[in-house]
C-alpha cells in the first residue's frame, strides 16, 4: 500500500498535553476482537523498532529514530526506563507505543498504528492500553506531545483520554522533515 507523506508546512507547531492524575484518564477500550493483542517487546532489536518507527511514521515524517546510529538507538531502547509495547492484528504488527520513564513522569514517547489498521478504533485502545500501562507503573505525570504533521486524529485522541494542553511550542520547519 503506497502512503504519501504529509504536507510539510513552513512552521512546525508542536503541542505538549499532559494528564496529572489517573482521574483525568478517560480509556476507551474497544472490545477486543479475536486475533487483536498488544505485547511487551521485552527485548527490542534495532531492524524490528526500525520496522514499527517508519511503518508507523513514514507518511507522517518520522525521521529522529532513523537518524540516530545504531549503538545510540540500541542504548534507548534497552533503558530501562524504556517499554515498547506492539499491537498485532492476526500476528502482523499493527502498532505500537512507547513509554519512557523521566523520573516520576512517563512520556509517550512514540505512538501510532500502520495507516492500513486506521479508522477501526485500535488507535484509542492502544493509547489507552500505553496511558492505563503509565498510570500503573507508577506515574506521577503522563504526557505527550503532538504536532501539526501529525495524524488528523491524534490532538482528538488524546484529548479525548483526558490530556490537557499545557504547552505550544512553533519554529520554522526543520530540514529534516521537509524531504
Amino acid at each position: 500500500m503506497a502512503v504519501a507523506y504529509v504536507d510539510a508546512p513552513e512552521t512546525l507547531v508542536t503541542t505538549y498535553l499532559q494528564m496529572t492524575s489517573p482521574d483525568q484518564f478517560l480509556p476507551s477500550f474497544v472490545t477486543t476482537p479475536r486475533g487483536v493483542e498488544i505485547l511487551e517487546c521485552e527485548a527490542p532489536d534495532i531492524d524490528f523498532y526500525r520496522f514499527l518507527y517508519s511503518s508507523v511514521g513514514y507518511h507522517l515524517r518520522w525521521r529522529d529514530r532513523l537518524l540516530m546510529p545504531d549503538a545510540e538507538l540500541s542504548a534507548a531502547l534497552r533503558s530501562p526506563t524504556t517499554s515498547i509495547h506492539v499491537l498485532y492484528v492476526h500476528g502482523t504488527p499493527a502498532g505500537y507505543v512507547e513509554l519512557e520513564k523521566q523520573g516520576r513522569d512517563t512520556e509517550i514517547a512514540y505512538f501510532g498504528l500502520r495507516p492500513q489498521y486506521q479508522g477501526r478504533g485500535l488507535g484509542k485502545h492502544l493509547l489507552s492500553y500505553g496511558i492505563n500501562r503509565a498510570w500503573e507503573d507508577g506515574a506521577q505525570r503522563v504526557w505527550v506531545h503532538t504536532c501539526n504533521m501529525d495524524g488528523q486524529h491524534a490532538m482528538a485522541n488524546y484529548t479525548k483520554r483526558g490530556f490537557r494542553v499545557f504547552r505550544v511550542d512553533e519554529q520554522p520547519m526543520p530540514d529534516r522533515y521537509r524531504s
